[in-house]
């Protein structure tokens, strides 16, 4: 089997927007990296209210993929190298969590190794409006390093579809972690 040229570990979480970590899991597939996949219970539920399928079609992108509940996982583990954790979505509940470092399942336990070792980790939270409380555990992540990446949309790539912007967004999470792609049209250059 031949070594694949990144290591990334990806969690899905309940909060409305998997279709954003479903698009990131095809990217990364197509793109040979190698996966390690958690999906949480919530998601599980959301993915199939939301997207209309089985969370099992999401878990078959991933090279690796864990439960939740799963705390031997390589991934709860410093000593488990990797090119960075993405999020995507990240519930409330999920970040709350990760800033007060109460890694009670994979996912959160994962994110707080990941801020330990000082490796990349990206958070897509969604929820509007956002409280005083989700701003102040923002905050808190983004001082000790932590990407924090709501899924907004960028207009000036003029999407026409929901898809388009989809992906154009999962353009960005890829450039964040230093991956070469095609899905963002660049600043100042023709389309």
């Amino acid at each position: 089997m031949q070594k694949k040229s990144k290591r990334l570990v990806v969690a899905i979480t309940g909060a409305s927007g998997v279709v954003y970590g479903a698009a990131l899991m095809e990217q990364l597939n197509e793109l040979g990296i190698e996966t390690h996949l958690v999906i949480s219970s919530w998601a599980k539920h959301t993915i199939k209210a939301e997207m209309g399928i089985n969370h099992q079609q999401v878990r078959e992108l991933a090279d690796y993929s864990y439960s939740e509940d799963n705390m031997e996982a390589p991934i709860s583990s410093g000593s488990f190298l990797h090119d960075g954790m993405i999020i995507c979505p990240c519930s409330m509940k999920t970040l709350s969590a990760i800033a007060s470092g109460y890694g009670d399942n994979l996912i959160t336990r994962a994110a707080d190794v990941t801020i330990k070792e000082k490796r990349k980790l990206v958070l897509v939270p969604r929820e509007t409006p956002l409280s005083p409380i989700h701003l102040e555990n923002m905050l808190k992540l983004a001082q000790v390093g932590v990407i924090i990446m709501p899924p907004v949309i960028g207009f000036y790539q003029h999407p026409s579809t929901l898809q388009e912007a989809i992906l154009q967004f999962t353009g960005r999470i890829l450039d964040l972690l230093n991956i070469p792609n095609k899905l963002v049209n660049r600043w100042g250059r023709e389309s």
